[in-house]
């Protein structure tokens, strides 16, 4: 039923993640929940490192800012790649080197190039606009940063639109045929300092040969840099090796990355006669199948189609919503049951939108069952909203049969925060 989800088992009926039975976990934390395994999590880094014995793995904190979670990783040699300096100072705080910090982003403000400035992390820069703007701050600031150009290599990385980033038409990066110019005005400019070339085409991908076409077009754009007589100490590749969502399609693992991508890396290096670090920045692939969602039925309707309405919805699980996107769905309480019906899930938000899961065989479905969404750690609670006043939920953490919360659940209270009536409305 799982696959090589290890960490995911059926015991007398019920779902376990590790050796914690997901009911209980229903029981005595409330629903909806988000259920991470601790154990998946580490092996899934551990499968990068052996993948990449000698490159630099950045995980790019955007896809889950749990800070239990980012300390796992800092704990198993993670970096990270930020996008903000909300996700700066949480990577900071789980205890990432900033020797191992790379803020990222295409519209940093004056307050993240600061805080980047201070921290003393490389910054990625986007375009040539930011590139004279964070050496005026820089130089203001009495500080020097070292940086890496990040290129749009114009390659479709055959993945959902709103998440291919390597395209012409994408808002990232600086495009190919101004990067050499760009990096030789770099060189001459106060207070930043390149030293590498960074991209990142997209997210979800399960094709690997636009990952060897990035990686040839990079290696070609830090060989110009070189006869330039720019320094290239970084090779930054980005991320978006993508996960096996749906139970038919398979996905690469790192191995197959590295065996697609090295060879051209190391076989460059040679030619052009330099020693750079090869940096990765896994988000999903290390963390998404390592946790569940977890949600309550409160009813099922039948009309045109069988309606199952559970208590957590776009707010708590946008991916579905934003991009079609699929999670399996199990019923934790039924989970050794065959399939009876079809049902399509939806949630308690008044969007005609608010739909988790179309047509899906499952056991009879009643009031109180409950459903997990598997891989859930990616883009899951990092996405979620209290849209129509829904607090955000709990987060759970689960080693063997022991589970600690790493994120307690939120009441109405959290509705208030920040917010004031002026004296003269009352």
């Amino acid at each position: 039923m799982f696959g090589n989800k290890t960490h995911l088992s059926v015991r007398n009926n019920h779902l376990f993640i590790e050796d914690t039975d997901c009911v209980s976990q229903a029981e005595k934390f409330g629903t909806p929940l988000y259920i991470t395994s601790e154990s998946r999590l580490r092996e899934n880094f551990r499968v990068y490192h052996k993948a990449f014995p000698d490159a630099e793995k950045y995980f790019a904190v955007k896809a889950n800012g749990n800070l239990a979670i980012l300390r796992i990783l800092a704990q198993e040699g993670a970096g990270a790649d930020v996008f903000s300096g909300g996700e700066l100072s949480l990577a900071v705080l789980a205890g990432i080197p900033k020797k191992k910090i790379l803020f990222n982003g295409n519209s940093k403000s004056n307050r993240e190039h600061r805080m980047a400035l201070d921290a003393g992390v490389r910054i990625s820069v986007d375009s040539q606009e930011e590139l004279y703007y964070l050496s005026e701050v820089a130089e203001q600031s009495g500080r020097e940063s070292e940086i890496l150009l990040r290129i749009n290599p114009d390659i479709s990385p055959k993945t959902h639109p709103k998440i291919a980033t390597g395209l012409k038409t994408s808002k990232f990066g600086i495009p190919s045929e101004q990067v050499v110019d760009t990096y030789k005005k770099a060189m001459k400019l106060p207070g930043v300092k390149p030293v590498g070339l960074h991209c990142h085409i997209g997210s979800q991908i399960l094709d690997i040969l636009p990952f060897a076409e990035a990686m040839q077009k990079i290696m070609e754009l830090a060989q110009l840099v070189v006869k330039a007589g720019g320094e290239v100490g970084y090779i930054d590749i980005g991320g978006g090796l993508g996960i096996q969502y749906l139970p038919e399609v398979p996905a690469p693992t790192p191995a197959d990355l590295a065996d697609c991508i090295l060879p051209i890396f190391m076989n460059s290096c040679e030619k052009i006669g330099i020693k750079p670090k090869l940096v990765l920045e896994p988000g999903r692939s290390i963390v998404a199948d390592t946790t569940l969602m977890i949600t309550s039925v409160n009813f099922v309707k039948r009309v045109h189609v069988n309606f199952v309405a559970v208590d957590a919805g776009f707010n708590t699980l946008a991916r579905p919503m934003l991009y079609d996107a699929y999670h399996h769905v199990v019923v934790v309480n039924k989970a050794g049951q065959q399939p009876e019906e079809t049902y399509t899930v939806v949630g308690p938000i008044c969007e005609s939108g608010d739909i988790l899961a179309r047509d899906r065989r499952l056991p009879a479905m009643k009031h109180g069952d409950i459903l997990a969404f598997l891989d859930s750690g990616a883009y899951g609670f990092s996405m979620a909203s209290q849209y129509n006043g829904q607090p955000r939920p709990a987060e759970v953490l689960v080693v063997n049969s022991h589970s600690e919360i790493t994120r307690g659940a939120e009441d109405h209270s959290a509705l208030l925060i920040g917010q004031r009536i002026p004296p003269r409305l009352f």
